[in-house]
C-alpha cells in the first residue's frame, strides 16, 4: 500500500505553533519515525489532513513537506503495527466496566456515557487497520447505552432496597404469573426461568396495565410486584436469589447477560442476543409465542453455559 510522510521543521522560539501542530498530528494517529518526520497511511483524507498541518507550518514559519512513499517489503511488513491500537481499545474498556448505569446522579451518568463513546470514536478515527478490539468495543457501548435508555423509561420498575426474600419452591406451585405486555429481556428470561426451573405448571398473564393485575396472580418485573429489581440485582436476578438457584453455573451466567443489557455490564454474549431476540420478536405474533420460541433460545444459551470450558 501507499503511505504519505510529513516531514516539518518548526522555530524552536515558536513554542505555540510547535504545541498547536504537535496536538494535531497526535489528534490525527501519526506514526512518528524521527523527530520531524510523520507516517501516516495514503488515502484522500489524511492527504487533506497533512496538507493542513503543512500549511500551518508554513505559516508560523516552519518548513513543511508531504511526500508520497512507496513502501518495500520490510516497511509494508513493520508499519502497520506503529498504529496498533489494542492498548486504546483495552484502556476504554477498562473504563467502560467501571461505568455504573445505576449511579444516582442521572445526568452525570448520561455525560460520562456520552464522553465514553466520544472516546471510541476518537479510537476508532485513527485505527487504520481496524483491530478485532473494535467490534468489542461498539458491541458493549451499545449494550450500555441500551442499558440506560431501559432506566430512562418510565415503564421499568425502580430499584428498591434490600435483599430478596428465601421462598421454598413446593409453595409456589400451579401459580398464575403476570407481567407487562411486550416482553422485553429481563420480562422474558424471568418467565423462562419460572417455567423451567420454578413453577413448570405455571400460567402467565400479559398485562396492558399492571394497575389491574388479579390479586391472586404473582407479578414480576413492575413496581410493585411480588418479584422485581432489588438492591442491585434485575427481576431474573431476584427470583434466583428467592428460590436457592444462584449456585446453577448455568443460570449464572444467563444472569450476568440479562443484568448486562437490562442495566448495564459486560457481558461478551450480550449484543449477540439482543440481535437475535429482536428478530425473534420482530416475527412473534403475540407474546406467547415470544416465550416459546425465546424460551429455546434462552434453553440453548443455559446449555452453552452449562457445559465446561473447554468443550465444544
Amino acid at each position: 500500500m501507499d503511505w504519505l510522510l510529513l516531514i516539518i521543521s518548526l522555530p524552536t522560539e515558536n513554542a505555540t505553533a510547535r504545541m498547536r501542530i504537535w496536538r494535531a498530528l497526535k489528534t490525527l494517529g501519526c506514526a512518528s519515525l524521527r523527530d520531524g518526520v510523520w507516517l501516516l497511511p495514503s488515502r484522500p483524507d489524511t492527504h487533506a489532513r497533512f496538507d493542513g498541518i503543512a500549511e500551518d507550518t508554513h505559516k508560523s514559519g516552519g518548513e513543511a513537506w508531504v511526500l508520497a512513499l512507496q513502501a518495500d517489503a520490510q516497511q509494508a511488513d513493520s508499519f502497520p503495527a506503529l498504529f496498533d491500537r489494542s492498548a486504546e481499545y483495552s484502556a476504554w474498556l477498562d473504563d467502560l466496566a467501571q461505568f455504573d448505569p445505576l449511579a444516582t446522579d442521572l445526568a452525570a451518568t448520561r455525560k460520562q456515557l456520552k464522553n465514553l463513546s466520544k472516546r471510541l470514536a476518537a479510537i476508532t478515527d485513527t485505527d487504520y487497520f481496524p483491530h478485532p478490539l473494535q467490534v468489542t468495543a461498539y458491541e458493549r457501548l451499545h449494550t450500555t447505552e441500551a442499558a440506560l435508555r431501559g432506566r430512562l423509561t418510565c415503564a421499568e420498575p425502580a430499584f428498591q432496597q434490600g435483599e430478596p426474600e428465601r421462598l421454598t419452591l413446593t409453595d409456589f406451585q400451579g401459580k398464575t404469573w403476570a407481567t407487562r405486555r411486550d416482553l422485553w429481556v429481563d420480562r422474558l428470561a424471568s418467565a423462562w426461568l419460572i417455567q423451567r426451573f420454578i413453577d413448570p405448571q405455571a400460567q402467565f398473564l400479559w398485562l396492558e396495565n399492571t394497575a389491574v393485575c388479579p390479586a391472586d396472580a404473582l407479578g414480576f418485573d413492575f413496581d410493585g410486584a411480588r418479584f422485581s429489581h432489588i438492591g442491585r440485582y434485575v427481576t431474573f436476578e431476584t427470583l434466583l436469589h428467592s428460590f436457592g438457584l444462584a449456585q446453577n453455573i448455568g443460570l449464572q451466567r444467563l444472569a450476568h447477560l440479562v443484568h448486562t443489557l437490562d442495566v448495564g455490564g459486560n457481558a461478551p454474549e450480550a449484543a449477540g442476543f439482543a440481535v437475535l431476540l429482536k428478530g425473534l420478536k420482530h416475527r412473534s405474533p403475540n407474546d406467547d409465542v415470544l416465550l416459546a420460541e425465546g424460551g429455546q433460545l434462552l434453553d440453548d444459551y443455559y446449555c452453552a453455559f452449562s457445559l465446561q470450558e473447554d468443550s465444544l
